[in-house]
């Protein structure tokens, strides 16, 4: 596996995989297949990508863990630019098709509507993840402020699903929100419990009771 990883085309090819999601998004709107609406379809399928893309950053390290795939690591941060790539159209599908790029009004409206505050939040917070997914960035930071940083993944998940939920609440919809809420609530379960266990190997393990000598008759 690891090998597999670490052959040179592997970036690319998940570089294109990545990509194809945007290429039938733009070619559906070259030729007119995305629907009876358009531009509710491109916030809607920017909108479920971003959410995935999250969900499989969040899944490379318990794989790479339980699968001892070191190598998957090397991928990681191309796919957070992914979901901050897709969580840039997202925006720009909603500040286009639906607001007209009236400055003034998209401000009202993430002020007024909670579930695009959440929504909004995610995308701001999910920012200086993109700008500092480089090395440059890493040595600036120091690496354990990089990691504190990055953790904002975590809340960026949760605000993603709540953004999800508010907006399928309005057709009563959950089907999907609830195996979004399954796959992040196990990884991060999964965090929570490695976390625990490797903290308990970690502790110093009491010394063996020295053998006490007989009595004397």
């Amino acid at each position: 596996m690891n090998k597999l990883l670490m052959h040179p085309a592997a970036k690319p090819v998940v570089f294109v995989l990545c990509l194809l999601p945007f290429a039938w998004l733009f070619y559906g709107a070259l030729t007119d297949g995305l629907g009876a609406n358009p531009a509710e379809y491109l916030i809607r399928s920017t909108g479920d990508w971003t959410l995935r893309f999250i969900c499989i950053v969040l899944a490379v390290t318990p794989l790479r863990v339980i699968a001892k795939a070191n190598a998957l690591a090397r991928f990681r941060r191309m796919l957070g630019l992914f979901a901050y790539f897709y969580v840039v159209l997202h925006l720009l599908s909603y500040s286009w098709f639906d607001m007209g790029f009236e400055m003034a009004d998209i401000a009202k409206d993430i002020a007024k509507r909670p579930f695009i505050l959440v929504g909004f939040s995610a995308f701001v917070l999910l920012t200086p993840l993109a700008a500092t997914s480089f090395n440059r960035a890493i040595k600036a930071l120091g690496a354990k402020r990089w990691q504190a940083l990055h953790k904002l993944v975590y809340g960026i998940a949760a605000l993603g699903l709540l953004h999800f939920f508010w907006m399928r609440a309005g057709k009563n919809n959950f089907a999907e929100v609830f195996v979004y809420a399954g796959i992040i609530a196990v990884l991060l379960g999964w965090r929570v419990w490695n976390f625990a266990r490797n903290k308990d190997n970690k502790l110093p393990r009491p010394l063996a009771a020295a053998p006490r000598a007989p009595l004397s008759r």
